[in-house]
């Protein structure tokens, strides 16, 4: 006879996080989601989309590039669990990454922007440059 309790699968799911294309990531910021930058600081310095948190997902290293092994701890100190983050980098395959290892950390309001601030130029949407005073 069954207990009536339920098996969850969660554990065992590969985390499921939604890739959307930069225009609609645009309108999500515009509805005040806030927006995640995991590209490393010299990236995000020359040129961010405005308002974004920039926490490197992966920094580089004379080899190549390396995880960064406080991600989710720093991200923590900007973010709650529930908010609504757009998530992005480069191209889109560090974000995409970034928002898996976010959502099995159990933020629930995480949004990958496919194609990254690469795409967010090319679409001619505004962005950032910072400049050195």
């Amino acid at each position: 006879m069954e207990s009536g309790l339920q098996s969850s699968t969660s554990s065992v799911d590969p985390p499921v996080v939604k890739t959307i294309p930069v225009e609609l990531a645009r309108d999500l910021l515009n509805r005040g989601h806030g927006y995640l930058d995991v590209r490393t600081h010299e990236e995000f310095s020359a040129g961010h989309i405005h308002g974004a948190v920039n926490i490197p997902y992966m920094y580089k290293v004379e080899t190549g590039m390396t995880k960064n092994h406080n991600f989710v701890p720093e991200v923590s100190s900007k973010f709650g669990k529930g908010d609504e983050i757009v998530v992005g980098c480069q191209s889109g395959r560090r974000s995409q990454m970034a928002a898996m290892e976010l959502w099995a950390a159990e933020f629930t309001g995480v949004t990958d922007m496919g194609g990254g601030y690469t795409a967010w130029v090319q679409s001619g949407f505004p962005f950032t440059v910072e400049t050195s005073n």
